[in-house]
């Protein structure tokens, strides 16, 4: 994974270069390169050689989905959002650059992503790509990443939230973009539509175990060790895991959700499933 995490940092740097306007590009590399765990794009290009691709095949995608990831991070932060001053242990775009540039920034991000995967991949048909892309479209619209977001915004403060609810937000919130990423991996690899749909259970399922970590960590941990403001989400009382089930029916629903994406793995080379199978585990006990 640091292996992936590098070359796909590696990747993001040449492909967000610093040009006129100055201003917006630095405000888009801020963010972008300001560190992270990289664990969308290496889901992606672990699919992609899972099905028999080479990474190079789905590195663009790759690309795209931490800018898509990254674009959602900068509008998440905004005071009409979140409000939140610290992303990665730094001052969040807003606060650097300004509201009015970072709204900005996280639209150019957006729209580069789109017009990355369709202008930068390569040994791919077109067919392929065109898949792709409306794959990822559609995890981050109103049907995606946007539906979940909406939610959460009408749900925070409410008492009669259930986790019916709450798995709606964060299957489409958090689990939609990174579903996207392990697809788009398999679909650019050459997949089979049955490989892709196997690969598409298993990232929904880590997807949600994702959120259910990030929801413990946001109360066992501090600030310093997050990188992020701890305890925002019982600060503006928002559904959490831990909030409606408890801290270890929540632990134990990871463990569940870990054990439930794995499986679907079954069915592929084991050696070559190792690196989904060993970020799953990362996912599941990530203390950051």
């Amino acid at each position: 994974m640091i292996q992936k995490a590098s070359s796909v940092h590696k990747a993001l740097d040449e492909a967000v270069c610093v040009k006129s306007p100055i201003k917006i590009h630095e405000a888009m590399r801020y963010s972008l390169l300001a560190g992270g765990k990289r664990v969308r794009p290496a889901l992606c290009l672990a699919a992609c050689e899972l099905v028999g691709g080479d990474e190079s095949n789905a590195m663009p995608a790759a690309c795209a989905v931490e800018m898509i990831h990254t674009m959602s991070l900068i509008h998440d932060d905004l005071p009409c959002m979140d409000n939140d001053d610290l992303r990665r242990g730094k001052p969040t775009n807003h606060i650097v650059f300004g509201e009015d540039v970072a709204v900005l920034a996280g639209d150019s991000l957006l729209a580069f992503a789109f017009e990355h995967i369709a202008t930068a991949t390569s040994g791919v048909s077109s067919s392929r790509i065109v898949a792709a892309v409306g794959e990822l479209a559609k995890s981050i619209g109103a049907e995606g990443l946007v539906a979940g977001q909406v939610v959460d915004i009408s749900s925070t403060g409410q008492s009669d939230v259930g986790l019916d609810q709450l798995e709606f937000i964060h299957i489409h919130k958090t689990a939609a973009l990174l579903e996207a990423a392990v697809v788009l991996g398999a679909i650019l690899g050459g997949g089979s539509d049955e490989e892709v749909e196997k690969l598409r259970k298993y990232a929904r399922q880590v997807g949600l175990l994702f959120q259910v970590v990030d929801d413990i960590l946001d109360v066992t941990k501090s600030s310093q060790e997050l990188g992020k403001t701890a305890g925002k989400d019982l600060a503006t009382d928002k559904a959490t895991y831990p909030k409606l089930m408890g801290l270890e029916k929540s632990r134990e629903f990871a463990e569940k959700l870990n054990k439930e994406a794995k499986e679907q793995l079954s069915g592929f080379d084991l050696e070559k499933a190792a690196p989904l199978i060993a970020l799953a585990d990362y996912i599941a006990n990530r203390q950051n």
